[in-house]
């Protein structure tokens, strides 16, 4: 088997900047997989103009429920909603934790990867979720499962293969997380990568750090590292504190560098669809 890297960028259609700045990362740089916000006002438009100016960059669903608003009546799942239609924030979100119902989170879940299917006229690469939040809890984490087994798609790898271990995710929650996964990832038969690169993030978006993943890949199979590229805007700023960072990030992944060390190391650079498609 080849040495295959997945770089994918999360948050597409968070705002049409971070779109814009993802498809310039397929263009000039080495993303070559995104993960779609479904539950923002832009989604479609955003969507739209991937499926027009950057056909060939292949797109999963970023399951959210802790930021935008719902897909799905807030009558029909109380247990998620602050307020009407509005998701919570990710603090918030571990507060209502224990009665977050999760067969309420994969009606909204389903909601989402729906309308994606609606408007690409396709199924979803895979499926990952904003701040993890699918990995959360046993419940939550079966409820991903069953929609990527019933969409026929693949998910982001559990654990991380570096000092962030699912960035975003309650240390309280790890060792859960590293008892159930495994297990009902082949339970469930979901297909995924061989391991899951997230320090590539905020401070530690540098050409050294990409680099040092980039060195440290085994001679062959599949893996994936996670980037958030984009450009930054005053709303994204408002609501965000990963903004300017992204900035940061895209001129990282559209490095000559970046590009000379991946060809250096004879990676090939695919999206999810490849799972399907192993030599």
């Amino acid at each position: 088997m080849s040495l295959q890297l997945i770089v994918n960028a999360d948050d597409y259609a968070r705002s049409s900047n971070i779109s814009r700045g993802i498809r310039e990362a397929y263009r000039r740089g080495i993303i070559r997989s995104t993960t779609c916000m479904m539950n923002f006002p832009n989604a479609e438009a955003d969507i739209l103009l991937a499926l027009e100016q950057t056909p060939g960059l292949d797109m999963g669903v970023h399951l959210v429920l802790t930021a935008g608003y719902t897909l799905t009546s807030p009558k029909e799942i109380p247990s998620l909603v602050t307020e009407e239609y509005r998701l919570p924030n990710l603090e918030q979100f571990i507060q209502r934790l224990p009665g977050i119902d999760a067969a309420q989170a994969k009606q909204e879940w389903r909601a989402q990867i729906e309308k994606f299917v609606r408007v690409t006229g396709r199924k979803p690469t895979h499926l990952d979720s904003h701040h993890h939040t699918s990995y959360y809890t046993k419940e939550l984490f079966q409820a991903m499962l069953a929609l990527a087994q019933e969409f026929g798609c693949a998910i982001r790898q559990v654990s991380a293969q570096d000092s962030n271990f699912l960035r975003g995710l309650p240390m309280e929650l790890e060792g859960g997380v590293q008892d159930f996964a495994p297990r009902l990832i082949r339970e469930y038969g979901i297909p995924t990568t061989n391991a899951f690169f997230a320090s590539f993030y905020d401070d530690r978006a540098t050409l050294e750090e990409i680099s040092g993943i980039l060195d440290r890949l085994p001679e062959s199979g599949v893996f994936e590292l996670m980037a958030h590229p984009g450009y930054s805007d005053g709303a994204l700023e408002a609501t965000t504190v990963y903004s300017r960072q992204r900035e940061t990030e895209l001129a990282v992944l559209t490095s000559d560098e970046v590009r000379a060390k991946i060809e250096a190391r004879q990676i090939k650079l695919v999206s999810y669809a490849a799972l399907g498609k192993r030599p």
